[in-house]
């Protein structure tokens, strides 16, 4: 590979050298003057574009994920005049190293939000595409749709691109085939949530030694995602900040529910018997990298695919293991369903437009796409002859050099990505019904507007981290500290937050 890389190169710079030569004769049979051309050959200059994404998968050598690189900026040289970075940064540290780096001057041109859109805007991290984007992404505007684009714009301005996927998420239980199959588990009889107390009890009793629950991510055990029909109001589901449930249209302290109140009872009791992981509330390490551990069961998270599909899916990610999936709960879209992972071009971006241009291209071209996601075909992943893509024979995700599979649906255009092995191409008429059948939010297309209250934002946040890992993984007792915690956030401005939330959704509300 690298051997191919320095002949591409050398061709590339040959092609480029020549192609120079040709316009310099050309000019010089067009000077009037009859001057000879310039003896010095100018290199062509690119707008360069770094571009940050968050993974779930290892995060590859410099080495690698330049050749990953080189493959996109073959395309984006001719296309669009542009040479693309790639910054891959690990789930658990996006949003801060992102953060951190504008903040510090560094260069990221675009990024993602991963729940927290409401706080970039508010933050003045993104730049206003308002009056660019018909210049330099009219296909993707055309792609997503101006009601779609309606979740991401504040003001009548436009500050992102939502990525273009399956939208409603559907909570579900991700488990071992073999472990159920062996102890007599029938899945299909797990409801919800309340449901795998039971499970779970099995699975320890014949494995002592095992952790029947593992984390979706750091601090999350995955039973948030299950309580029904809550609408986040433009916050991220892992850090609720004012909602509302059902069809009420009141804002309330998710926090002070009667369901948040019993799911922080539920994991205190899987932590009390050894259920889910002792330090679910600190690990770093990610669901599939639990799973493909032979002392795990299962893990609960929400998908926006078939259980099959999503089962398979995973599957691939841990080597092959037999996974099952099972639905808990009925998929439900909010405003935040959709601007929860959203594409933005940094406000401090020197190259707004190349790098609008960039991300044009995720939306329209499976080739650049499909490069950012599974890497380089025959060395990162194999094709076989229906189109559906796998790891090379022996390898997994974490022994290629490149893959980003478990990224797929936030970057880019999800519907033009490759399908994975195991999964069904009719999913996709699937997954677009559910974006049409799913019950939807009555405030569907409100955008909450933080900057009044950038100051209690903040504060909250900060509370927030402090207190909810442990009362989502059962680490803390919740008789003792949901009091505490509540009265912490109060001190902090919740409060204040709900209100200008209910004065916000009330003006909204007269207009829609």
């Amino acid at each position: 590979m690298k051997n191919f890389k320095k002949l591409l190169l050398i061709a590339c710079s040959v092609l480029m050298v020549i192609g120079l030569v040709a316009c310099s004769k050309s000019d010089s049979v067009g000077n009037d003057k009859g001057k000879a051309s310039s003896d010095k050959v100018e290199k062509k200059s690119y707008d360069k574009v770094v571009y940050a994404y968050a993974t779930f998968n290892n995060i590859p050598n410099s080495d690698v994920l330049e050749t990953v690189a080189e493959e996109i900026n073959v395309i984006t040289r001719e296309k669009i005049n542009v040479e693309v970075e790639l910054l891959p940064i690990a789930i658990f540290d996006y949003s801060s190293s992102v953060s951190l780096t504008l903040q510090g001057g560094g260069q990221i041109d675009l990024f993602e939000s991963l729940g927290d859109f409401n706080n970039s805007v508010s933050s003045d991290m993104a730049y206003d595409l308002t009056d660019m984007i018909d210049s330099y992404a009219a296909e993707t505007k055309e792609i997503i749709g101006e009601d779609i684009l309606k979740s991401t714009t504040k003001g009548g301005r436009i500050y992102g691109i939502p990525t273009y996927k399956p939208y409603a998420l559907t909570p579900m239980v991700i488990y071992k085939q073999e472990i159920a199959d062996e102890l007599g588990i029938d899945m299909t009889q797990v409801k919800d949530i309340f449901d795998l107390t039971d499970v779970l009890r099995t699975v320890k009793e014949a494995y002592p030694d095992m952790t029947p629950l593992v984390p979706v991510q750091t601090g999350t055990s995955g039973v948030n995602m299950t309580i029904p029909e809550v609408d986040y109001l433009t916050d991220d589901y892992y850090s609720p900040k004012g909602i509302l449930k059902g069809n009420d249209m009141t804002v309330i302290d998710y926090y002070g529910t009667e369901e948040f109140a019993r799911l922080a009872d539920l994991t205190r009791t899987w932590y009390n018997e050894g259920l889910i992981l002792q330090d679910a509330a600190t690990t770093t390490s990610t669901a599939t990298e639990l799973m493909s551990a032979d002392n795990s069961f299962c893990y609960v998270a929400s998908y926006s695919y078939p259980t099959e599909d999503t089962a398979a899916s995973i599957s691939a990610q841990t080597g092959g293991i037999p996974l099952g999936a099972v639905q808990i709960g009925e998929a439900y879209l909010d405003t935040t369903s959709i601007n929860a992972l959203t594409w933005m071009v940094s406000s401090t971006s020197k190259v707004p437009e190349a790098a609008l241009k960039f991300l044009n291209l995720t939306f329209t071209d499976p080739d650049v796409i499909n490069l950012l996601i599974y890497g380089i075909k025959d060395r990162d992943y194999v094709m076989d002859e229906e189109g559906f893509v796998s790891y090379p024979e022996g390898q997994d995700a974490a022994s290629v050099p490149y893959t980003a599979q478990l990224s797929v649906g936030t970057l880019g255009n999800f519907f033009k990505m490759y399908p994975q092995e195991g999964t069904k191409k009719e999913s996709l008429i699937w997954e677009e019904e559910q974006n049409q059948l799913a019950k939807k939010s009555p405030a569907m297309g409100f955008t909450f507007d933080s900057s009044e209250v950038k100051t209690e934002y903040s504060a909250v946040i900060n509370v927030i981290n402090q207190y909810l890992p442990g009362l989502l993984c059962g680490s803390v007792d919740p008789v003792e500290m949901i009091p505490e915690f509540r009265n912490k956030l109060s001190e902090a401005g919740l409060d204040t937050i709900i209100k200008a939330k209910q004065t916000q959704l009330d003006e909204w509300l007269k207009n829609n």
